[in-house]
């Protein structure tokens, strides 16, 4: 029922109307160029030509992803008396891929074109849901009668391709020092559920969650950032009582669609599909994902899975450890069920991005905004002095409100310029120090989304702006 609320919610939707309505508002190729322009994000090694399917983060991208990290982080972690955090090893030891199944069932049908050599994910050519996945390869005939999308030429049969980046531990490589770049968090908060309950003193039900970086070796790289080689995960196992799992993955449901509202994506494009029992994995008891309109079309941005007992039971048949949970008031021992939540930094933050970005026209000009929400925008405050003979005075109000605020200083160009440049990089705030504020001890503050402007005492400016967060 709870599902269903949240999507009856949205019926008085037209999605298709949103379909069109985000493909007129927004352009990838003006998004991937003000990316670069602003200092968001590169092309990793673009000096060399490149390299597909990573990315390195600039000034205000690495700001705008850490904001994006604290913000869950806060919501997640640190609000919450029942989840506590970990900070777990890249490379583990290989048994723990061999306990997951990742060794074995880790890969992605792939298809090759004998003619350009192209490289294709089979559900990219013949459907199928996002990610890595075990399902019954499409059959020969169907692979006859369709042909390269890019050359017309002649496919090949699907064959299975780990996804998994190997690597060697120690001074020879040889099969006895092969280890893993880990492809996700999930599996070390497993394999350290016992330590970490033990030191923490938490009761069942309690959460252990996770921000770090995994490795997939994807065949297929697309779509900006949303699928990478290399990205970072914001992750959450919320060990229960079995009995009590469906209500807890039906609290969780409600609690991650609602965190993205609260971090500013309109509750019209975001949308939750619940799994239906074919796509479900066989430990699985139920799956639902946070789905957001893209461009490209409604795609992925979180998974919430209900994953029975079936991890920890994995680890403790592999290990040989005991990792039971044991019950002081009962004096009961039992193994936890685990409601996950899963969902990656990158694809957050270009949700971010597309939903932020805004154009109109001010006095016959295009003006471009990102209207990004005041806690996570990589600058919240820009300190512009009118003249270069204000920038002594103008700097010590930047200095002094640095201990406060993200803020930025910028004495080049007209102030318009200037303005314009601010609106793109999604500050909300603009304080102006004018020739008359060097009498009246004042300056005058802008707003990004209005532009409003409210003329301001210096000495009330920390409280001027954190009034305005609380609106």
């Amino acid at each position: 029922m709870l599902l269903l609320e949240i999507q009856n919610s949205q019926l008085t939707i037209d999605y298709q109307d949103i379909e069109v309505f985000l493909a007129s508002r927004i352009d990838m190729d003006n998004l991937v160029s003000l990316c670069k322009r602003r200092g968001l994000i590169f092309q990793s090694s673009e000096i060399y030509g490149g390299i597909n399917g990573f990315w390195d983060y600039g000034p205000y991208g690495v700001t705008l992803k850490n904001n994006i990290k604290q913000f869950w982080w806060r919501r997640v972690v640190q609000w919450r008396d029942d989840v506590v955090g970990l900070d777990t090893s890249i490379i583990a030891h290989p048994q723990v891929w061999v306990a997951s199944g990742h060794v074995a069932h880790f890969s992605d049908p792939m298809i090759d074109c004998k003619k350009c050599k192209r490289r294709f994910r089979e559900d990219d050519l013949f459907g199928g849901t996002e990610g890595p996945h075990e399902k019954e390869i499409v059959s020969k005939e169907k692979i006859k009668e369709t042909k390269c999308p890019e050359c017309g030429g002649e496919l090949t049969p699907p064959r299975q391709f780990n996804l998994m980046f190997k690597t060697h531990v120690g001074a020879l490589e040889d099969e006895g020092s092969v280890a893993y770049l880990r492809p996700e968090t999930c599996q070390s908060i497993f394999a350290q559920f016992k330590n970490t309950q033990i030191v923490s003193r938490q009761k069942i039900p309690f959460g252990i969650a996770q921000v770090g970086k995994s490795f997939r070796n994807e065949i297929a790289p697309r779509n900006f950032i949303f699928r990478s080689r290399e990205f970072e995960q914001m992750e959450l196992e919320f060990f229960v009582k079995e009995e009590e799992s469906t209500r807890w993955y039906e609290y969780w449901v409600k609690e991650r669609f609602q965190w993205f509202v609260d971090l500013g994506i309109r509750k019209e494009n975001l949308r939750l599909r619940e799994h239906t029992k074919e796509e479900l994995a066989h430990y699985a008891k139920g799956c639902t994902d946070v789905e957001y309109q893209f461009p490209f079309g409604w795609s992925e941005l979180e998974g919430i899975a209900d994953r029975s007992t079936y991890d920890l039971n994995q680890h403790m048949k592999t290990s040989g450890k005991d990792l039971n949970y044991f019950e002081e008031e009962t004096k009961a021992k039992y193994v936890p069920a685990v409601v996950e939540s899963s969902l990656g930094v990158e694809r957050t933050l270009l949700t971010v991005l597309c939903d932020a970005y805004d154009e109109e026209e001010v006095k016959g000009e295009k003006r471009v905004i990102m209207r990004f929400h005041p806690e996570i925008a990589p600058i919240f405050l820009a300190v512009l002095p009118l003249s270069k003979k204000l920038e002594p005075s103008a700097k010590k109000i930047d200095t002094g409100l640095k201990k406060h605020f993200t803020t930025d200083f910028d004495v080049a160009g007209s102030i318009g310029r200037r303005y314009r440049r601010f609106d793109e990089l999604g500050t909300p705030f603009c304080a102006t120090y004018d020739f008359d504020s060097e009498t009246d001890h004042k300056v005058t503050i802008r707003h990004r989304d209005s532009m409003q402007q409210d003329r301001i005492a210096i000495d009330h400016i920390e409280t001027y702006l954190r009034d305005q967060l609380k609106k």
